[in-house]
């Protein structure tokens, strides 16, 4: 098993992409913590992956909330290796001059200040261990961005850069900090990506070199990667999961 006694950290882990992170790494071998502001659901995804998971109530937009999910994954299993930021949200699809005050204050707040907030959290253990990882949930969105998506885009513009500004910065703590960019998804997220227009879905697709969207195993795939020894040589890399349409 490739994270076999690898304790992980997982943030928007009670649906989509972070739940099937949380469920790929606890089959590889990882205990992990599976973090949600909806305590409900993280509850739920911890009790379907069994022994190896615990869940806890976390707003990524809040220091406090930090570090509490970290000192509860420590006191559940005594460690910490990676850590996923995968908690995110969008605005609906729609123009620029469209989109409320509270919508961008919102994007920002959980997509960028949640991401920098569980960096801060996590390094300090890290660095005491002597390492680990760090995984962002990035987006195609900020390297090809879409008419509609304009302060989405921008946020995980800033995930990548943040990722590998921090690469650099904690490399030598060997800490690896990278971000995954996944296309339009098989999520809970997706209606408001895409937008209320007819057909959007359709007209995605036909953008993606591969015909798809992606589906959620797909990304937990490359955060499985990136967590494994197979990746240690790995780090600041922005890894597009997308069909080719970046391409």
């Amino acid at each position: 098993m490739r994270l076999e006694n690898k304790i992980a950290l997982v943030t928007g882990a009670g649906s989509g992409i972070g739940q099937a992170i949380a469920e790929t790494y606890a089959r590889e071998g990882a205990r992990v913590g599976l973090a949600d502001i909806d305590f409900d659901r993280a509850k739920k995804a911890a009790r379907a992956i069994g022994n190896n998971a615990v869940a806890m109530r976390c707003d990524v937009t809040q220091k406090s909330a930090w570090a509490a999910a970290i000192e509860d994954t420590l006191s559940a299993f005594g460690a910490l290796d990676i850590l996923v930021n995968n908690a995110g949200t969008t605005h609906v699809n729609k123009p620029m001059l469209d989109i409320t005050e509270d919508e961008y204050d919102r994007t920002f707040a959980v997509n960028v200040k949640g991401v920098f907030f569980g960096c801060q959290a996590v390094v300090p253990v890290f660095r005491k261990q002597g390492g680990g990882v760090i995984i962002n949930i990035g987006s195609t969105a900020g390297l090809r961005p879409r008419p509609g998506t304009s302060a989405y885009s921008a946020t995980k513009g800033a995930v990548h850069t943040l990722t590998k500004g921090l690469a650099g910065e904690l490399a030598g703590d060997r800490i690896r900090v990278c971000a995954i960019a996944p296309v339009a998804t098989e999520t809970p997220l997706l209606p408001s990506f895409l937008g209320p227009q007819p057909g959007m879905r359709e007209k995605f697709i036909a953008t993606v070199p591969l015909g798809r969207l992606a589906v959620v195993q797909d990304i937990a795939n490359a955060a499985l990667f990136l967590a494994s020894a197979d990746a240690e040589f790995v780090t600041g890399n922005i890894v597009e999961i997308d069909g080719g349409r970046c391409i």
